[in-house]
């Protein structure tokens, strides 16, 4: 009877976080499964051709290309063309929802005092985080064997698919680890996730450049994605990389559970600094107060969103003058899903066109970490007072549109910043034209986070992003494999003109951003309607 006692809490909270991330978990292994196995089992119909391939390797060969892509490897395969034409978007997705839910999990839940009882027991803070590990673990190693056990049966090598899967399992596991300390470290749910965020950029940079910069090249080695690359599935298979990337996930892990124990309660290893002089400013009105709590955030996503086009706009004269003298390459970066990459203009069209994932990403977490305000009992007194609910929301949705229109503008002088230090001949004008003809969509996901405060709080960061993301990754998927255009047209990116090669689809622009707020709108009223901390 004493011996079972301790363990019947334990099991609870194993099932207690399978619970919290079934669904979701089991989103991801399907948008992760679903994506390889369609490009894989289209390969002969897109560039099955062997001169083609080739021509297509020759292509990825290019400095600028490999630096955005990745470099190519067994692209005569369909599983290395698999590898490289999806490989890099789902590590990103494996990662950024092992990072969200891991912080969700553990410092989020801490913070709002649901773990107070727990840890009041006989389960100590260390335990309590090593189950939610094992949970996300085996979410991320059943992801990566799904994976496997599909691009197997679509006829790739066994050898290169178990390959592939587990380097992805392993980016996620990474990401999972890294979070776990975040949560140790920082003592609120928003610090972690964006410190977290913040390595995980840092990781897809490096990636970027070493592939990038033959001198540079070690920068591969760095985690999480880097050595996903080096591991070169369907060719190489080779599975050092890989362990080095294990031996960081677990050397993460272990010190996230010795942090664990080493900290109070809700608090984190770092602690505010206490007696410091009162900071008033933007506390006036509720809209200030919106703009205050969107500064710091807004900061962080301006320097990563910034950087990233940066360097997009250097690379922009390699690409686009590899391109000019060899159209048939040009012709096969269309038929791979990246068209319009000859010119400068068309090659900044296609790369604006992903600015409004990391946009939509910055709106949905300002208006999750609203709803988690209401959660933990942050905005009770606000909501006791003479200020109405409807009106809360509209300042914290004010505030984020405003947050978007300042990242938008961030990514076009950044690029054209970039792009003037290369020669390219970009104009301010045209670089500002391109980044806010993708505002809209950015915005779509605004009006879904909206939407989900007032129906479904505690899924706004899935809802959010199903326009941004979940509009690109069906964009890219429908590019891969060429499915029929009413599928490709569910995708708000179907919609958007290649700004600033050609003219704005004013049309298309003007019904997205009427629906964005008519969808605000509709969140609103259902906020104002609802019962709190729902």
């Amino acid at each position: 009877m004493s011996a079972a006692a301790p363990t019947a809490p334990g099991r609870a909270v194993t099932r207690l976080a399978t619970r919290q991330v079934r669904r979701p978990a089991l989103v991801v292994a399907a948008v992760t499964v679903g994506m390889s196995a369609l490009v894989v089992a289209t390969y002969a119909r897109t560039v099955g051709d062997p001169a083609a391939a080739q021509a297509l390797a020759a292509l990825a060969g290019n400095p600028a290309v490999r630096t955005l892509f990745g470099e190519p490897v067994a692209l005569d395969t369909a599983g290395g063309f698999a590898v490289w034409r999806t490989g890099t978007v789902l590590a990103v997705l494996l990662t950024t929802w092992g990072a969200l839910a891991t912080t969700r999990l553990t410092r989020g839940e801490e913070e709002a005092g649901r773990w107070d009882l727990l840890l009041a027991g006989r389960l100590t803070p260390a335990a309590l985080l090593g189950r939610h590990l094992a949970v996300l673990t085996l979410a991320m190693a059943s992801t990566g064997l799904l994976l496997a056990g599909a691009l197997t049966a679509f006829g790739t090598p066994t050898g290169g698919a178990l390959l592939h899967a587990t380097g992805l399992a392993l980016a996620g596991l990474t990401a999972v680890a890294a979070a776990a300390c975040a949560a140790q470290i920082f003592p609120t749910r928003a610090g972690a996730t964006g410190a977290t965020l913040a390595f995980l950029g840092v990781g897809l940079l490096a990636r970027m450049v070493g592939d990038g910069v033959s001198a540079l090249a070690w920068l591969r080695w760095l985690p999480p994605y880097g050595p996903l690359a080096l591991s070169r599935p369907y060719h190489d298979d080779s599975w050092t990389p890989l362990l080095a990337l294990a031996v960081t996930a677990a050397a993460l892990a272990c010190v996230a559970l010795v942090l664990a124990g080493r900290r109070d309660v809700r608090a984190g290893l770092l602690r505010p600094p206490a007696g410091r002089a009162p900071r008033r400013w933007l506390l006036g009105s509720v809209g200030a107060f919106a703009v205050r709590r969107a500064v710091r955030p807004l900061a962080g996503w301006s320097t990563g969103i910034g950087a990233y086009f940066l360097l997009i706009g250097l690379l922009a004269e390699s690409l686009t003058g590899f391109l000019t003298d060899n159209p048939r390459f040009a012709d096969l970066a269309a038929q791979a899903g990246f068209a319009g990459l000859g010119t400068v203009e068309g090659y900044t069209a296609t790369l604006f066109a992903l600015l409004a994932v990391p946009v939509g990403a910055f709106a949905t977490a300002r208006l999750t970490a609203f709803a988690a305000a209401e959660n933990t009992g942050r905005l009770t007194l606000l909501h006791a007072g003479p200020v109405s609910r409807a009106r809360l929301l509209t300042a914290e949705v004010v505030a984020t549109v405003a947050g978007t229109a300042v990242l938008v503008a961030v990514a076009a002088v950044a690029t054209w910043a970039g792009t003037t230090t290369v020669g390219a001949g970009l104009p301010l004008t045209a670089a500002l034209a391109g980044t806010v003809n993708v505002l809209p969509v950015a915005l779509l996901s605004a009006a879904a986070a909206t939407l989900a405060v007032g129906l479904a709080p505690r899924a706004v960061a899935t809802i959010g992003m199903l326009p941004t993301a979940g509009g690109f990754l069906l964009t890219a998927t429908v590019d891969s494999v060429h499915a029929p255009a009413w599928v490709g047209s569910l995708s708000p990116y179907a919609h958007l003109a290649a700004v600033p090669a050609t003219a704005p689809n004013w049309t298309a622009a003007g019904v997205m951003v009427t629906g964005a707020v008519a969808v605000m709108s509709a969140g609103s009223w259902a906020y104002a309607r609802r019962d709190l901390r729902l």
